[in-house]
């Protein structure tokens, strides 16, 4: 099928003439082109996802290699570091080329800023989306950084809808798949393939006392300020502490703001953040937007429910008035923290809800799903 693209761009990625062998029924070696390694100090939820992914496909028998930006650590599958955090995006075609070579199917994780992958790598390539960042363009790069936000959406926009109209793309999420359609991706080339989560473990204690959690990576559209100012509201009514792990460029802003009651923790071990999980009474979830809010299903499994607000990927991870409230607004977000906080008996319920259905999203599924998309995306390329 041919490619809608510029001239301009077509001759800024020529592709290789060399002819390549016939492909495999299934992919055997897969190449994730990401921005981090899941090592980083940075890395969130779409990078566990990778690492998930690339692990399970290894055990499975494929040749994984996992080409990233910032720093590489040792996995059981190979990882390639293509330099740093934000140059790795110039330098992914070349550090393709000298130390991967080739593969059966290009993975691209897309987070945004897209590598363009379909421009440059003449073979089967599958993109993975967490989800589209339309308004979050906006959010990161306002005033003066207006035109950088309107150029990233436009480019976001053209290699998910318009680089090549063929082959399946994952989102994670119906409300990925949503946001695909929205610009443009056809419906029948949308896979939704679900987060999975591990098994919990022996549970821990639940506190005693109230204990409120938050748990992710401290950049704006978090809006852990936003959670900070409904605690002043909900604090007088609930008593307890508010527990903010993770860290991030906006942890020090976020520390100065912070009232009575609040810690930060920064980044945890697995094992403390298993028992903040299993310790607190509600998981808080203010961000603007997810592809799936993959801490949400993390705390499900440890039947505390959770509170967000009724955004894309929340909305499918939680299941309002039943694994926890979906919000509509500030006074409902904290509206709903004292309710539940003051009900034992609905917290237990929607408890226990949440750990029913979180049983149901396992890795090992995940993994099975998305080999079966990898599988189609081989079996269905036309050079």
């Amino acid at each position: 099928m041919p490619q809608h693209v510029p001239s301009s761009l077509r001759a800024a990625f020529p592709r290789s003439a060399q002819r390549h062998p016939a492909l495999p029924p299934q992919p055997r070696r897969i190449v994730f082109l990401a921005r981090r390694d899941f090592g980083n100090e940075a890395a969130g939820g779409s990078e566990l996802l990778v690492d998930r992914l690339a692990e399970g496909l290894t055990h499975l028998g494929h040749q994984v290699t996992l080409l990233c930006g910032g720093p590489a650590s040792y996995r059981d599958y190979r990882v390639v570091s293509a330099g740093g955090d934000l140059g790795h995006y110039l330098r992914a075609r070349s550090a393709f080329r000298r130390q991967v070579g080739d593969c059966d199917l290009l993975v691209e994780v897309c987070n945004g800023m897209p590598y363009l992958a379909p421009l440059w790598h003449h073979g089967p390539t599958l993109r993975l989306v967490n989800h589209v960042h339309t308004d979050l363009w906006r959010m990161r790069f306002g005033g003066p950084l207006a035109p950088a936000a309107r150029l990233g959406r436009r480019l976001e926009h053209w290699a998910l809808a318009g680089a090549r109209r063929s082959g399946p793309l994952v989102a994670v999420s119906p409300s990925t798949a949503q946001a695909l359609r929205a610009i443009g991706v056809e419906r029948e080339r949308i896979r939704v393939v679900h987060n999975g989560v591990e098994e919990p473990g022996p549970p821990a204690a639940r506190s005693p006392e109230p204990l409120f959690l938050a748990v992710g990576r401290l950049v704006e559209y978090k809006r852990i300020d936003l959670l900070l100012r409904l605690w002043e509201r909900v604090r007088p009514v609930t008593g307890g502490r508010l527990v903010i792990v993770g860290d991030g460029p906006e942890r020090q802003r976020l520390e100065q703001l912070a009232g009575a009651g609040v810690e930060f923790t920064g980044h945890v071990s697995e094992a403390e953040k298993h028992r903040l999980l299993c310790a607190a009474w509600l998981l808080l979830h203010p961000s603007a937007v997810e592809g799936w809010g993959l801490v949400v299903t993390e705390a499900a499994a440890r039947r505390t429910p959770a509170i967000a607000f009724d955004v894309p990927g929340l909305r499918d991870s939680v299941v309002d008035g039943e694994t926890g409230l979906l919000a509509r607004g500030e006074s409902s977000f904290a509206a709903a923290w004292c309710t539940l906080a003051l009900s034992t008996h609905r917290r237990t319920l929607m408890g226990k809800a949440a750990g029913d259905r979180a049983a149901q999203y396992r890795w090992s599924h995940t993994v099975r799903q998305f080999r079966a998309v990898a599988t189609e995306a081989v079996r269905g390329w036309t050079p």
